[in-house]
């Protein structure tokens, strides 16, 4: 059966969340669908993109699995099944909104999709043994800020802080300002164009630079399922190695920072090639409570006495 006679077929007999839900399931796993941007298997992607339809919770599913749909709301969730199916486009994308550590952020093909571990470790107090108190730090910079989520989480944790968010593309710029003002943060938090540190004021010295750069290596830039390939590829490719930024990053970093400053910096899973780059460095990993993040914490005292 031709996919669009299935959602008539679909649209003609299923009447309720959990017909929809059971229909959803099926669909994304005879297609093979890739998850990676907020769920990680056809289940929950089927279970978000019915709920987000209906203007429900997005983490209480069982209260309504029995409730009969409206034509229009049947209709609104087949077109997202079909688009998610035909043209493999993440659901964030097609709901124009991604979730990171209980935060809503608006989002689209002009920006990536949000998914760092720097948030988590943010949230969970995994930096205060480099900071002495959270109210002592005043000045923050997100380096490769996409759609301003780490920024926005950052000027929320580090409520006394200012914050400079800056990325290369405009059009991302343009996607972290909407969620700035969804936040009434703009007083707070800075928009820069750069790439990376050409345009960051020299005259502030950072007390925590974050960033989580581009780092996907030239193999897997190659390998990318159809669901990546939505996305700012130049917000994904980070060299052939995957490490250029984090090299032009480390490189500079100490001219940015105050002296009791900390970087922090997320990357992909070529971390030994890394420290065989830098031995001097003593690279602080952080775990992060799925245990797939590789981000690292280094200090102004540490990278001053590499660059020395």
């Amino acid at each position: 059966m031709q996919l669009d006679d299935l959602f008539h077929n679909a649209q003609s007999r299923l009447t309720t969340v959990r017909d929809w839900l059971r229909f959803g399931v099926s669909l994304f796993n005879q297609h093979k669908l890739y998850y990676g941007h907020g769920t990680t298997n056809a289940h929950d992607e089927a279970a978000y993109l019915i709920l987000h339809s209906l203007h429900l919770p997005l983490d209480v599913l069982e209260p309504y699995l029995d409730a009969a749909l409206l034509e229009n709301e049947i209709h609104l969730i087949a077109e997202r099944f079909k688009t998610r199916v035909k043209q493999q486009i993440p659901a964030p994308y097609i709901t124009n909104e991604a979730m990171l550590q209980g935060y809503s952020f608006y989002v689209d093909a002009r920006a990536i999709i949000p998914r760092s571990f720097i948030p988590e470790l943010i949230i969970d107090d995994k930096l205060l043994p480099w900071l002495e108190q959270i109210d002592t730090v005043n000045n923050v910079l997100d380096l490769c800020t996409g759609n301003g989520s780490i920024a926005i989480i950052a000027a929320d944790y580090f409520y006394h802080s200012a914050v400079i968010a800056a990325d290369i593309d405009p059009c991302a710029l343009e996607v972290a300002k909407i969620n700035l003002e969804k936040y009434q943060l703009e007083d707070r938090v800075h928009l820069v164009q750069s790439d990376l540190w050409n345009n960051i004021p020299p005259q502030i010295k950072f007390d925590v630079i974050l960033t989580n750069p581009p780092y996907v290596d030239r193999l897997r830039m190659d390998s990318l399922t159809q669901e990546y390939l939505h996305e700012p590829q130049h917000a994904l490719f980070g060299g052939d190695n995957g490490l250029s930024f984090i090299q032009r990053i480390l490189n500079n970093a100490t001219s940015h920072l105050n002296k009791n400053g900390i970087l922090i910096v997320e990357m992909g899973d070529n971390r030994d090639e890394l420290e065989e780059m830098y031995p001097e460095l003593a690279f602080t990993w952080i775990e992060s409570k799925s245990g797939d993040g590789f981000v690292f914490v280094l200090t102004a005292e540490q990278l001053y006495s590499q660059s020395k």
